[in-house]
C-alpha cells in the first residue's frame, strides 16, 4: 500500500473530505503602508501621553466595561459617602465645640486646672456660634423657599449631599475611617489596583515610597484576572517570579492560582511582569480528555498534546531533537504522563518503539502489539534483555551516522535528519523512541560484569547505554523517554541527568528530589514540585526543551496532563498496530522476531568511547570530577570559555569543597570572572576556565594511556 493510502496527519475520523470553489485574487498592487503611518503607529503604541484605553481593542473594550461598573455603581457609593460624610462632620463638630483642642494642650503642659475657666467659656461662646450659625441658615433656607419654592431645598441638599461627599471620602489614617481589626483578605486589586501596590510592598517587593505603574488595566482573561505593570527602577521581575509565594501570600490566593511571567521582547524589559491570578483553583474539575484519541493518524514530527496549564491554554510537547524525564511519587499520574507522547509516535506507522516496564504491570502491555522491542519486568534476565536491545540501538546510531555521512547535501542538508529521511524506507532511519518506565529498576542492578575491558554494574552500563543515546541519538531521529518513581541522584546519575532536554515533575517529597528532575535551584526560580496538592492528580511543573503555547521564553509552566485511561490507551495501541499494518512497517517484537541483531559489542563500546573525547583526543575515562564534567559539558566544553563553579558542583551533586580539592589535586585551580546573568547584569563568580579544564583532560588521559593502557573500573 503506497504512502498516499494512509491518512493525513491530525485528521478526525468523523470529518469527511469536501470541496471548495476559490478564486485566485491577486495582490501584488498592493502598496504597503508608508513610513509615516508605521512611525505614527509606533508612536501612538508606546507613548505615554495616549491613554491606554485607546491603544487596543481589549483595552477599549475594558475601559467601557469599567466605565460602565462605574456609573451603576456611583449612586449606591454616593449613598454610602454621604452618609460616612454625616458620622465624619459630626464627630468633628462634636470635637470642636467640647474644646478637644484646647483642652488637649493644656492636659499636655499639664495646665488644665489654671485654663478650666478659659476652657469652659471657649465652650460657651463655641455653642453660641453653632445656635447662631444653625438659625441663620435655616432661615436662609426659609427665605429661599418662600421667592423660589421647592427648588431651592433641592439646590440645598445637592449642595450638602455633594459636601458630605466629598467629606466622606476614605482617607486611610483618617479617625473614624480604618478598622482596628482588619478583615478577611480577598482579592480586591481587580476592583482597586492600590491593593496590588499594597500587596507588592507587604511581599517586600517594593519599598514604602514606591509605587506601580499601570501598563495594561485589570482585564478578565479566560477564568482569571490578568494585568500588566511595571516595577519602579532597578527593580526587577525576576525577583518577582523568584518571590512568587509571598506576593500569592499578600494577595491571599494560593500559589497555583498566581501566574507571575516576565514581559519579553519588544513590548517588555526586565522590569515588566505579568500577572494572572485564577478565579478558584484552576486544576480542578474533571480529567481532561487526550486530543489524540479523536485522531486517526499523527506526525511524530508535530509536537503532542500534553496538557493545559492553569490559564488553560494547551501545551504541546516536541519529540524529535529532545529527550524526557519524568519524575514523580507512586499514585501521582507518571505512567499517564509518559504514555501521552508515546501515544503521538504510536499513532505515526513510520516510528519505531523500543518499550521497556520495569514495572511489571498491564500499564504497558497494549504497547506490545506495536513495539520493535518490548521487555516487560524486572528479574535478571528481563534487566539483561534491555542492555542487549540498548547495545542493538547504540550500534543502529552509529550505523545511521555512517549512512548519513554518504547522503547528498539537498537530502541531508546539515548532518540531521529530515522527516523526508526518516520515511525513506529504503534509507531504514525511522524516527526511534526508547520509553522505560520504572527506569530506576535497570539502572539500580548491581551485577557485576566487564565491558570492553571495562568492570562496572549492569546497572552503570544501562547508564552509560542511554547517556550516549540522549546524547547523540536526537541527532539521527532517537528519542529517549524515562520514568521514575525515585528522582534521587543515586537513581539517575548525573551525567544521564544532564542530556536529558525536557523534564516534568509531578509531586515529589522535597525541593532536592524536585530540582533533580527539573534541574539545579530550581526551587529558588518559583518552580518546586513538592509544593504541589496531593489532590492534583497528574498536575506537575514542565521544563520544555522547546517552544510552547505559554511562549518561548517560558522557563517551566505548571501543567494538568490530558487523562487517557487503559481502554482508551488500548485503542490507540490497536490503531496504531492497525496503520503499521497498512503501511508496511511492522518489525521486531510486534511482528514475532525478538533476537536482537548480531552485533560487535566490543566495537559498540569502543565506538561510546570514542564518542566522549575531547578535539584534542583525550580519551573519555577519566578520573573523577574531570569524567562527570565531560560527561555534563559536552560539546560546550569546547565552545564555552568559562564555566561557574556553582554550576559544576550543582549539576553533578558534589560537595563545592571537595570538588574544589579533587581539582586541585588535578592541577586546575578555579579563578574569578565576569559572566552575564539571567537578567542582563554582569557580576564576578569563581570558576574555571575550560582551556584549563581540557588542560587537565589532556595530562589524565596521558597519564592514563602510559600507565594502564585503558581505563580503570568504574565503581558505583
Amino acid at each position: 500500500m503506497n504512502d498516499a493510502a494512509l491518512p493525513t496527519p491530525g485528521r478526525s475520523r468523523e470529518v469527511e473530505p469536501h470541496i471548495f470553489d476559490a478564486e485566485l485574487v491577486d495582490n501584488s498592487s498592493s502598496e504597503p503602508q508608508p513610513n509615516w503611518w508605521r512611525r505614527f503607529m509606533n508612536w501612538w503604541q508606546r507613548s505615554p501621553r495616549v491613554p491606554a484605553a485607546l491603544k487596543s481593542r481589549l483595552a477599549s473594550k475594558q475601559a467601557a466595561t469599567d466605565t460602565l461598573a462605574f456609573v451603576l455603581r456611583s449612586p449606591w457609593r454616593f449613598v454610602r459617602a454621604v452618609a460616612r460624610g454625616l458620622v465624619a462632620s459630626a464627630r468633628g463638630w462634636r470635637r470642636w465645640v467640647r474644646v478637644h483642642d484646647y483642652r488637649d494642650a493644656a492636659e499636655q503642659s499639664e495646665k488644665l486646672a489654671d485654663k478650666f475657666i478659659e476652657i469652659r467659656e471657649l465652650t460657651l461662646f463655641r455653642w453660641k456660634v453653632t445656635g447662631v450659625v444653625a438659625l441663620a441658615g435655616a432661615a436662609a433656607i426659609a427665605v429661599a423657599y418662600v421667592v423660589y419654592g421647592g427648588t431651592a431645598l433641592w439646590i440645598a441638599t445637592g449642595l450638602g449631599s455633594a459636601t458630605l461627599a466629598m467629606f466622606g471620602r476614605r482617607k486611610d489614617g483618617a479617625p473614624g475611617r480604618k478598622a482596628v481589626l482588619a478583615g478577611p483578605r480577598s482579592l480586591t486589586w481587580t476592583m482597586d489596583p492600590q491593593v496590588l501596590v499594597d500587596a507588592f510592598r507587604d511581599a517586600k517587593l517594593i519599598g514604602k515610597d514606591e509605587s506601580l505603574r499601570l501598563v495594561e488595566r485589570a482585564a478578565h482573561d479566560g477564568s482569571g484576572w490578568a494585568v500588566t505593570i511595571d516595577l519602579p527602577a532597578t527593580r526587577k521581575a525576576v525577583d518577582v517570579i523568584k518571590h512568587r509565594e509571598a506576593l500569592a501570600s499578600a494577595l491571599a490566593v494560593d500559589e497555583l492560582q498566581l501566574i507571575v511571567e516576565r514581559v519579553r521582547g519588544r513590548g517588555g524589559h526586565a522590569g515588566r511582569v505579568f500577572l494572572w491570578v485564577a478565579d478558584d483553583d484552576p486544576h480542578s474539575g474533571p480529567p481532561l480528555r487526550f486530543p489524540l484519541l479523536d485522531v486517526e493518524f499523527w506526525d511524530a514530527w508535530r509536537p503532542v498534546p500534553f496538557g493545559r496549564d492553569a490559564r488553560n491554554r494547551r501545551i504541546d510537547l516536541q519529540l524529535v531533537w529532545t529527550s524526557l524525564v519524568v519524575g514523580a511519587i507512586p499514585r501521582q499520574g507518571k505512567t499517564c504522563a509518559t504514555r501521552l507522547p508515546a501515544a503521538g509516535l504510536i499513532l505515526d506507522p513510520y516510528s519505531q518503539l523500543y518499550v521497556f516496564d520495569g514495572k511489571g504491570g498491564k500499564d504497558w502491555q497494549a504497547a506490545e502489539a506495536v513495539a520493535h522491542r518490548y521487555v516487560c519486568g524486572d528479574e535478571q534476565e528481563h534487566v539483561e534483555a534491555v542492555r542487549d536491545y540498548l547495545v542493538e540501538l547504540v550500534a543502529e546510531v552509529q550505523a545511521r551516522f555512517s549512512r548519513m555521512s554518504a547522503l547528498d547535501d539537498d537530502i541531508c542538508p546539515e548532518s540531521k535528519i529530515t522527516p523526508a529521511i526518516s520515511r525513506d524506507r529504503d534509507l531504514g532511519m525511522p524516527i526511534t523512541a526508547v520509553i522505560i518506565d520504572e527506569v530506576q529498576v535497570y539502572l539500580e542492578n548491581t551485577t557485576r560484569e566487564e565491558y570492553g575491558g571495562k568492570k562496572t554494574t549492569l546497572g552503570a552500563y544501562i547508564a552509560d547505554l542511554l547517556t550516549y543515546l540522549a546524547r547523540k541519538g536526537p541527532a539521527v531521529g532517537v528519542v529517549v523517554i524515562l520514568a521514575t518513581q525515585r528522582p534521587d541522584s543515586n537513581t539517575i546519575p548525573s551525567r544521564l541527568r544532564a542530556v536529558l532536554g525536557s523534564r516534568f515533575a509531578l509531586r515529589v517529597m522535597d525541593w532536592r528530589d524536585s530540582n533533580i528532575v527539573l534541574g539545579e535551584q530550581m526551587n529558588t526560580r518559583g518552580f518546586d514540585a513538592s509544593t504541589l496538592l496531593p489532590s492534583h492528580k497528574g498536575v506537575g511543573i514542565l521544563r520544555p526543551d522547546g517552544d510552547t503555547d505559554a511562549g518561548a521564553d517560558t522557563v517551566a509552566t505548571t501543567t494538568r496532563t490530558y487523562y487517557m485511561n487503559n481502554a482508551e490507551w488500548r485503542s490507540i495501541c490497536e490503531r496504531g498496530r492497525a496503520l503499521r499494518d497498512a503501511a508496511g512497517t511492522l518489525s521486531g517484537h510486534a511482528a514475532g522476531d525478538d533476537s536482537p541483531r548480531a552485533i560487535d559489542r566490543t566495537a559498540v563500546v569502543k565506538a561510546m568511547s570514542g564518542s566522549s573525547v575531547t578535539n584534542s583526543g583525550t580519551p573519555a575515562d577519566l578520573p573523577e570530577p574531570l569524567a562527570s564534567i565531560v560527561d555534563y559539558l559536552g560539546d560546550d566544553l569546547d565552545q564555552r570559555e568559562f564555566v561557574p563553579t556553582a554550576e559544576l558542583t550543582g549539576a553533578l551533586d558534589m560537595d563545592p569543597s571537595v570538588f574544589a580539592k579533587q581539582m586541585g589535586e588535578l592541577e586546575c585551580r578555579p579563578t574569578r570572572h565576569r559572566v552575564p546573568t539571567e537578567d542582563g547584569e554582569v557580576r564576578r563568580v569563581r570558576g574555571y576556565f575550560t582551556a584549563d579544564i581540557r588542560a587537565a583532560i589532556d595530562r589524565a588521559g596521558s597519564d592514563e594511556i602510559s600507565s594502564t593502557g585503558g581505563p580503570e573500573a568504574d565503581q558505583q
